[in-house]
């Protein structure tokens, strides 16, 4: 969910729910204290905008015993002259916040309530024959008392006039009203707080959890603490910082540990050059010894001597060209020259060059071409003589055999020319077979170190391919042989149309 749509939805939630909630609690409430004050004050089709008029309220609960004490002064006088009727009634009265006051010819004869409330109104008590019988709620008096009088005339069996006062007490509500307005409060209050906590859980789970999250993996990946994982759990924009984030944590532990897989390499990098350069170092310092010493006592030891001299500077010389060219192209600093090559022509002097060089060192080479005259590629032939020779000497450093042999094979492969070269030398193990083109990797450090090497003849082979459109892999079994195969595109010539 977006952010622009959950502050909607909490503007929404802020003020509509409180707003039908307290509805409904004035409802409930409401509903029920009105039962309730018609129950205790005997009352009949109130409703809540009866209640909210105080004086048809308060006229409201005395208007029975004002009935009846109407049709008592008219069918019995004489009762309303006995003080123990009288009390009976301002009993019944009390319960409604109202009491009774009785007049005789102008003079008070029975009081209700204290003295105090009664000296308030005396002077406003109307005569005998001035109740309204237009007014329906009595008469309000204000002032300090404020009461709701309702006046009975009543004419007594001696003759006298007098009146009887039902006096109503209207500084204070009824108590049911009270309790419901308190009520209401507490409500209003607790939906309130209701609606604070719903928005503050739903905001937490919705932002502050997730920016929390955020917090913690922006603390792990400040302190270098890479490895866990930042799961987006929604789909709006704080979604989407977790997923840029899990992004730039990934990204940031892939670089961390190409560093230090590089930086793993370069130690063995320099361990291979420190041990291959050790070797020919060591003998070169040996014979040279030799020679200064005078225990080339001949003319054959010495010549003897400066040739395994020179051979070695040599083997020095071609281990550091490599190590250089290496640096060069895993930089992507080797300018490749391409150019259009005819397939026989080319490798037909490769052929012949590796020939002269396996004779020497008394390996058998066969070349087979099955490719046609006219068949060409694009390629820079100084890099491809690079992989030929490399390949050959890799085959070359690892012959087990007495009489080892090397062929070279050019096959039509449909839009590839195919190059393969094989040997019967030691093999490689099935479970070293997958790495042998990554860099500095060696089949078995122990006994290959002592062939010299760095270790990144193959990957620069690869390399090359690679950078020509093609790709490299090889077959082998222990004890048997390994085949390397590479295959470069075809050159083919676009006929134009005229």
């Amino acid at each position: 969910m977006k952010l622009k749509t959950r502050l909607i939805i909490a503007f929404l939630t802020v003020i509509l729910i409180p707003v039908i909630l307290t509805s409904v609690i004035v409802f409930v409430l409401g509903t029920h204290q009105i039962h309730s004050i018609e129950k205790n004050y005997e009352l009949k089709g109130t409703t809540v905008k009866s209640l909210s008029n105080s004086i048809e309220t308060m006229s409201a609960l005395t208007e029975k015993p004002f009935q009846e004490l109407s049709q008592v002064a008219e069918e019995e006088p004489a009762r309303l002259e006995e003080v123990s009727y009288l009390e009976q009634w301002n009993r019944r009265l009390q319960k409604k916040k109202s009491f009774l006051l009785a007049t005789r010819e102008g003079e008070i004869t029975y009081v209700g309530s204290g003295k105090k409330q009664v000296d308030a109104i005396l002077s406003q008590l109307p005569e005998y024959g001035e109740a309204s019988e237009a007014s329906q709620n009595g008469i309000y008096l204000g002032g300090k008392e404020q009461v709701l009088l309702k006046q009975i005339d009543v004419t007594y069996a001696d003759g006298q006039k007098g009146s009887l006062f039902l006096v109503t007490d209207m500084k204070d509500m009824i108590p049911e009203i009270e309790t419901f307005l308190v009520r209401m409060v507490y409500g209003v209050m607790i939906v309130l707080i209701l609606t604070a906590a719903v928005l503050i859980y739903w905001i937490y789970r919705g932002v502050m959890r997730p920016l929390a999250k955020m917090q913690v993996a922006a603390k792990n990946i400040t302190e270098g603490n890479l490895d866990f994982e930042l799961k987006q759990e929604s789909k709006d924009e704080l979604g989407s910082l977790c997923r840029d984030l899990e992004a730039m944590r990934k990204r940031l532990k892939d670089t961390t540990e190409e560093r230090l897989k590089f930086d793993q390499e370069n130690k063995e990098l320099i361990s291979n050059i420190s041990h291959d350069l050790k070797t020919p170092v060591t003998t070169i310092k040996g014979y040279a010894e030799g020679i200064l010493d005078g225990v080339a006592d001949t003319p054959e030891k010495v010549d003897k001597y400066v040739k395994t001299i020179y051979n070695k500077a040599n083997e020095m010389d071609l281990l550091i060209n490599e190590l250089t060219f290496y640096t060069k192209i895993d930089t992507n600093r080797i300018p490749y020259n391409f150019s259009t090559i005819s397939v026989n022509g080319y490798f037909n002097d490769c052929a012949e060059d590796l020939a002269m060089e396996l004779e020497p060192a008394g390996i058998e080479f066969g070349y087979f071409n099955y490719v046609e005259e006219d068949v060409k590629v694009i390629a820079d032939t100084e890099q491809i003589k690079r992989v030929v020779h490399n390949i050959v000497n890799n085959s070359i450093k690892y012959m087990d055999k007495k009489k080892g042999k090397i062929n070279l094979r050019i096959k039509d492969v449909g839009d590839f020319v195919q190059i393969e070269l094989e040997d019967n030398g030691k093999g490689i193990a099935a479970k070293d077979l997958p790495n042998i083109f990554d860099r500095f990797f060696r089949s078995d450090t122990s006994r290959n170190s002592s062939k010299g090497g760095s270790g990144i003849g193959l990957s620069i082979v690869k390399k090359i391919i690679e950078e020509h459109g093609g790709k490299i892999w090889a077959t082998s079994r222990e004890n048997t042989g390994t085949t390397m195969y590479f295959v470069l595109r075809k050159y083919q010539e676009v006929p134009i149309h005229e």
